[in-house]
């Protein structure tokens, strides 16, 4: 019995309940279905870190890890994400898309997992989740587009370790910084994490049963379109922060076909950055 099934204890939060894997294990796992296992632990470091460790064993595909509480939870970059006790949805999924998907386009996944959330918070949360280019998920809280979630994909060697960070019930008063978000405060008509991993789980599936089924493809699975339509970054104007200094403004105006953001410069020229090579990517104004 794992840490969240047991009641009492710690769990005295009656506004945020502990996650039940046994229901979510009996929803989830099903013979030919992608999810093979799922865990729930009451706190670990990091999900990615852990998943991966579990991938070098030779843990098959299909396993997801979701912690209650992250103390180190990282961000692309290493960059920290923390939130308070079952206030979120912190879990990692592990696949591995072999021989059916080539390297090359891996690195969808971060984006084909954006927009499996993005699919799923629409339909059991009730809000329009916009996605920031490469990882980001974007609320609309008081009028604004506040950062709410994250991606972050990693190499465990032949496998890939998805990780999703995403804010539920945080008050103004517990977020990290001021320009973040969650689903309370965008007004969600649901805050009961149960259904909502459900959502966010059996929507990745759907979305990487297209993608595996395609070879990678993004154009033939929908990929392509699907994030494009619910990219925020397109169509600004967005400076770039490459490594050594080097920047790229212009404005965003496609997602190419190897999931790179084509930035359109004044000088007519248009430039390809890829995720693993940018340090930040900021919005600029016109007359930059």
């Amino acid at each position: 019995m794992s840490a969240s099934d047991t009641p009492g204890g710690r769990w005295t939060d009656l506004d945020r309940p502990p996650l039940n894997s046994a229901a979510l294990r009996k929803a989830l796992i099903r013979p030919g279905g992608l999810w093979t296992a799922l865990d729930v632990v009451s706190a670990t470091g990091s999900t990615n870190t852990d998943l991966a460790a579990e991938a070098a064993r030779g843990a098959v595909e299909g396993a997801v890890l979701v912690a209650e509480e992250q103390t180190a939870g990282r961000g692309r970059l290493d960059r920290s994400w923390t939130a308070p006790a079952r206030s979120g949805l912190f879990f990692s999924v592990l696949l591995r898309p072999g021989d059916r998907v080539p390297a090359t386009r891996w690195a969808w996944l971060p984006l084909l997992a954006g927009v499996a959330t993005a699919t799923a918070l629409s339909r059991a949360a009730g809000v329009d989740t916009a996605l920031k280019w490469p990882n980001d998920l974007l609320l609309t809280v008081a009028g604004e587009e506040r950062k709410s979630g994250g991606i972050l994909a990693e190499r465990a060697g032949e496998a890939v370790v998805l990780g999703v960070g995403l804010n539920v019930s945080l008050r103004a008063d517990e977020l990290p910084v001021p320009t973040a978000g969650s689903l309370a405060l965008a007004n969600a008509v649901s805050l009961d994490r149960d259904p909502l991993l459900r959502a966010v789980l059996r929507s990745l599936e759907e979305w990487y049963g297209r993608w595996r089924d395609a070879a990678g493809d993004p154009a033939a699975s929908g990929l392509q379109e699907a994030y494009a339509a619910g990219c925020a970054t397109l169509g600004r104007t967005v400076r770039a922060e490459l490594p050594g200094g080097r920047e790229v403004v212009g404005e965003a105006v496609a997602v190419d076909g190897d999931g790179r953001l084509v930035i359109a410069t004044a000088a007519g020229a248009r430039e390809p950055v890829a995720a693993g090579d940018i340090v930040h990517l900021r919005a600029a104004s016109a007359g930059e």
